[in-house]
C-alpha cells in the first residue's frame, strides 16, 4: 500500500494552479469517449435524475430564472413524476451564493410525530417501525425547502416556478420504470385506498392479478396533487393582492401548507390510517438554513450538510484516503479498491454509531469525528494484506478534548450480521440488497452569475401512503430510526427527532470559489457512489461524465438504514470487467465478490472551469440521469 508521496501532491498542485484537469489523465483506465457526452454550457446547466424534470429545469432559466429558481422547478417536476421520491418526503440542498461566497445548507427533513416512541412502537409488537404506510411517516419537509428555498435564494414567483410541476400533475406520458415499480408494489400500494385510486388506475378488486399500474407511454394523471399545488399558488396570489412582499407571498403557500386545510386534510386521513402525525407537529416544524460542514482534500474544499444526514462520512473518507496516494497506486487497482473499501468501512462505522440529530442531546462530537489527526489514527488501522470484517466505530473524543460517555457501549458494539424477528402484521419487509440502495434522486442547477445549487430529496417513494385528498404521498423515513442506544445512542427515537438520512449533496470550492456540485441516487451508497466520484476527476483526471460513468466498488459493511439494520462485512460488488487479476487479489485480502454490469452508482453533477467561466454537466449512464446546457 503507498502512502501519499511528494510527487503526487507537486503533479496534482501543477494541475490546480494551471486550471487544467485534475490529475494524470494516463492514470485514467477508463474509455476515452464516455457513452454520454459532456454537457457544456455558457449560460446555465441543468441536471437531475429524470428527463423531464431536467426540461423542467430549462425551462425555468429560459423564463428568466437563476439556478435557485431551475433547481426549485427541477425539485416540484421529480416529486410529481418520481417512483423514488414525492412531495411528502423531504430535501437536503446546498446554494452557493455568489453575491457572498457563502455556501448555505437548506434542512429540510422532517421529524418524528407526537407520541414516536419506541415504547409505542413496542406496543404495537414491532421491534422497529414499519417499512411503509402511515406509520412509517415522518412530517413532509420538501415543500417547506422548496418554498424557503426559493423565497431566500431565488427571483420568481412560485407560480412560475411550480408551473411545469403543475402541467406534469395533470398529466405526463409515464415512463417504464416507473409503470413497473407501480405494479410491482401493487399489492402493498392497495392497502391504503387513496393511494390504490392514485397509483393504480387499472386496478380491479376482482381481477388482482391483471396489470393495474398504468401503461408505458399512458398519461398519468394526479388531479389531488394537482389540486393541492394550485392551492399552494393561489395563497400566493392572494398574498400579492394584499400588498406583500414576493418572500411574504411565497410564505404564505407554507403556512398554507403546514398550518391550513393541506395540513388538516393530511393530518385527518394520517390519523384514521393509524398514523401519528397531528396538526401541531406540522405547525412546529420548520425549515433550517445552516452552515455546512466542511473538510479540505488536498487543494480543494468539500461541504455538506451536518450529521443529520450522512454527509459527513464524505469529509470523514477525505481525510482518510488524503494519507494515500491513490494516483501512484492506480485507478481500480486492488491496492485503490482494497483502500476505498477499508476507509469507507471505518467512516460507515462512526456514522452508524455517532450520527443523528445535532439539536437534541447527546451532542454529536463533529469536531473530533473531522480532525485530521482523528483521519490519521483511522487510516493507521488499515492493513495491506487483510480486511479487518470487525472494523467499527472509533473513540473521536480525545481529539476535541472530551471523554466519550459512550466508551462501554463502543467496547460492547459488534456488527449486526442476523436479522431480528420479524413484526407482527408487517407491510412488507426490505431485503438488504434493496434496502442500501433505496433510490431518491439528484439535481445540480449553475449559471453564469455564479449560483451553484446541488440537491439531494427524497422520501415518499413507492409504494407510498397518499395523504387522503391532497394527493401527497408521505415519507417513509421513520424507519432510519433506531431503538436500541447501545447501537446507536444519537438516533434514537423520540418525537421531534430528525432521523439520520442518508440524501446529502456536496460543493466543492477551490480557492474559495465554486467547482463542482454533486448528488447521487442510491440510498446507503451515495457518498460512497459521490466519494469515487470526486476522485475520478481529483486525483485520476476524468473529464465530469467520465467520473461519472467510471466503474466504482460498493461496499455493503454498513447497517443499512432501511429495512433491518443489517450489515455484509467483507461483501463489495465489482463491475464486470475489473480484471481478474485484480478481482483474484482482493479474494485473497478476504473479500467476498459479487458483480454487476453497472457500478458507476447513479451519480449527477455540474464542473465549474474556473480557467474558462464555462460549466459541464454530467449524468451517470446508471438508470435515467439527464441534463441540459446552454
Amino acid at each position: 500500500m503507498v502512502r501519499k508521496g511528494p510527487l503526487g501532491g507537486c503533479l496534482l498542485a501543477v494541475c490546480l494552479s494551471a486550471g487544467l484537469a485534475f490529475g494524470d489523465p494516463a492514470a485514467a483506465q477508463e474509455h476515452k469517449h464516455s457513452s454520454k457526452p459532456p454537457l457544456r454550457g455558457r449560460h446555465w446547466v441543468a441536471v437531475t435524475g429524470k428527463p423531464l424534470g431536467a426540461a423542467a429545469g430549462a425551462l425555468i432559466f429560459n423564463r428568466g430564472g437563476n439556478a435557485v429558481d431551475a433547481a426549485c422547478g427541477m425539485l416540484a417536476a421529480a416529486a410529481t413524476i418520481g417512483d423514488a421520491m414525492g412531495w411528502g418526503g423531504e430535501t437536503q440542498a446546498l446554494i452557493y451564493e455568489p453575491g457572498t461566497g457563502r455556501v448555505h445548507a437548506i434542512n429540510a427533513l422532517g421529524v418524528a410525530p407526537s407520541g414516536a416512541t419506541p415504547d409505542r412502537f413496542r406496543q404495537l409488537g414491532r421491534s422497529r417501525p414499519p417499512d411503509f404506510g402511515p406509520l412509517a411517516a415522518i412530517t413532509p419537509g420538501t415543500p417547506g425547502g422548496l418554498l424557503v428555498m426559493l423565497a431566500e435564494f431565488g427571483t420568481m414567483s412560485l407560480a412560475e416556478v411550480l408551473a411545469p410541476a403543475l402541467e406534469l400533475a395533470d398529466g405526463y406520458p409515464i415512463d417504464r420504470i416507473q409503470v413497473d415499480t407501480l405494479e410491482g408494489h401493487k399489492h402493498i400500494i392497495r392497502r391504503w385506498e387513496d393511494s390504490r385510486r392514485t397509483f393504480l388506475p387499472h386496478d380491479d378488486p376482482d381481477r388482482p392479478d391483471r396489470h393495474a399500474a398504468p401503461h408505458p407511454g399512458e398519461v398519468f394523471r394526479q388531479p389531488d396533487l394537482l389540486a393541492t399545488l394550485g392551492k399552494l399558488v393561489a395563497a400566493e396570489r392572494e398574498a400579492l393582492a394584499a400588498g406583500k412582499s414576493r418572500r411574504e407571498a411565497i410564505m404564505a403557500a407554507y403556512d398554507r401548507f403546514y398550518r391550513g386545510d393541506i395540513a388538516r386534510e393530511l393530518t385527518r386521513s394520517v390519523q384514521e390510517a393509524g398514523g401519528l402525525i397531528r396538526l401541531e407537529d406540522l405547525a412546529r416544524w420548520q425549515v433550517r438554513i445552516e452552515r455546512p460542514v466542511r473538510t479540505t482534500y488536498r487543494e480543494i474544499e468539500v461541504c455538506t450538510p451536518g450529521c443529520w444526514v450522512q454527509g459527513p462520512v464524505l469529509l470523514q473518507m477525505l481525510n482518510i484516503l488524503e494519507t494515500f496516494d491513490l494516483a501512484g497506486m492506480g485507478y481500480n487497482s486492488s491496492a485503490t479498491i482494497h483502500t476505498l473499501c477499508q476507509t469507507m468501512n471505518l467512516a460507515f462505522a462512526d456514522r452508524d454509531f455517532y450520527y443523528g440529530d445535532p439539536r437534541l442531546p447527546p451532542a454529536e462530537p463533529l469536531a473530533g469525528l473531522l480532525s485530521k489527526a482523528y483521519a490519521r489514527q483511522r487510516a493507521a488501522l488499515i492493513r495491506p494484506d487483510r480486511i479487518d470484517l470487525r472494523a467499527g466505530p472509533g473513540d473521536p473524543y480525545p481529539f476535541q478534548q472530551e471523554t466519550n460517555p459512550f466508551s462501554d457501549r463502543l467496547r460492547d458494539w459488534r456488527p449486526q450480521l442476523e436479522e431480528p424477528a420479524p413484526p407482527r402484521e408487517d407491510t412488507g419487509t426490505l431485503s438488504h440488497d434493496r434496502a442500501v440502495r433505496m433510490g431518491t434522486t439528484s439535481i445540480q442547477a449553475a449559471d453564469a452569475e455564479g449560483w451553484l445549487v446541488s440537491i439531494a430529496p427524497s422520501g415518499g417513494w413507492v409504494p407510498a401512503f397518499v395523504a387522503g385528498s391532497t394527493g401527497i404521498g408521505l415519507s417513509q423515513r421513520m424507519q432510519s430510526f433506531a431503538f436500541d442506544p447501545a447501537r446507536s445512542p444519537f438516533n434514537v427515537l423520540e418525537p421531534g427527532k430528525q432521523p439520520r438520512a442518508t440524501p446529502s449533496p456536496a460543493i466543492v470550492l477551490r480557492a474559495g470559489r465554486p467547482l463542482m456540485a454533486v448528488a447521487s441516487q442510491g440510498g446507503d451508497l451515495q457518498e460512497q457512489s459521490m466519494l469515487q466520484y470526486i476522485l475520478n476527476v481529483v486525483e485520476f483526471g476524468m473529464d465530469p461524465q467520465q467520473a461519472a460513468e467510471a466503474a466504482s466498488v460498493n461496499s455493503y459493511q454498513l447497517h443499512s438504514s432501511f429495512g433491518p439494520p443489517l450489515s455484509k462485512p467483507g461483501r463489495i460488488q465489482l463491475r464486470r470487467d475489473v480484471l481478474p487479476a485484480t478481482q483474484e487479489r482482493l479474494r485473497a485480502l478476504g473479500y467476498t465478490i459479487e458483480q454487476a454490469e453497472l457500478t458507476s452508482g447513479p451519480v449527477t453533477a455540474i464542473v465549474v472551469d474556473q480557467a474558462h467561466d464555462t460549466m459541464t454537466g454530467a449524468a451517470s449512464d446508471f438508470g435515467h440521469d439527464y441534463g441540459i446546457a446552454w
